[in-house]
């Protein structure tokens, strides 16, 4: 564990991988919740977390570094469905390289629970891990221009749902109605850190 400060009142922590991470993430969350650890906000990416607001970042950051992280518990949330119909320009591409038919990249990624690693990129646009390593996929050579909204994408070891039109190099094998983002709905991210995730397969 690294930990590098952010201007005057912020801490960024390195880790080695993103189920660190992740782990780091929660065990942040607990410390706010039971109220050991006051900051504005907890912001989870791939391989960092970074804390805003601690009154003494440097006491914070020795605390972290001489501490051990426990795993990440057990999720307790409900589980949020997506419909996905898997109709993607690139699902073909996606089973040639995992070595598999288009069916069976559907199966494999229906039969998969997801959790959101973390956030960013665009707003509702959440970091999905679940796959095996295996079925790791590269981003496209050349980025589309504009991926349609709802669009369910695959890159490197993460799933991700495109909330609105936008640029993007992910393969996509499929697409989803779900709004991922809705300034009236409170909160407005259908998906947030920690939530868990399954696509239905739809027709």
């Amino acid at each position: 564990m690294r930990t590098l400060p952010v201007g005057d009142r912020a801490l960024l922590v390195e880790v080695a991988s993103g189920e660190e991470a992740q782990a780091l993430h929660a065990e942040l969350v607990r410390r706010r919740a039971e109220g050991s650890l006051s900051v504005r906000e907890i912001v989870p990416a791939a391989r960092t977390v970074l804390l805003d607001g601690p009154a003494d970042p440097a006491r914070l950051a020795a605390e972290l570094t001489a501490s051990e992280v426990p795993p990440a518990p057990p999720h307790a949330r409900e589980v949020i469905e997506l419909p996905v119909r898997y109709d993607g320009p690139d699902l073909t591409d996606v089973a040639a390289h995992w070595g598999v038919s288009p069916e069976e990249v559907a199966r494999v990624h229906a039969g998969t629970e997801f959790t959101v690693a973390f956030c960013g990129f665009a707003p509702g646009f959440g970091y999905l891990t679940g796959l095996p390593a295996r079925y790791d996929v590269p981003r496209r050579a050349t980025p589309r221009t504009a991926v349609p909204a709802g669009s369910v994408g695959l890159a490197g070891p993460y799933t991700g749902v495109y909330p609105r039109s936008s640029p993007g190099g992910w393969q996509l094998i499929g697409t989803t109605d779900a709004v991922l983002w809705d300034h009236a709905r409170v909160p407005a991210a259908l998906l947030s850190p920690g939530t868990r995730v399954r696509f239905v397969r739809s027709t």
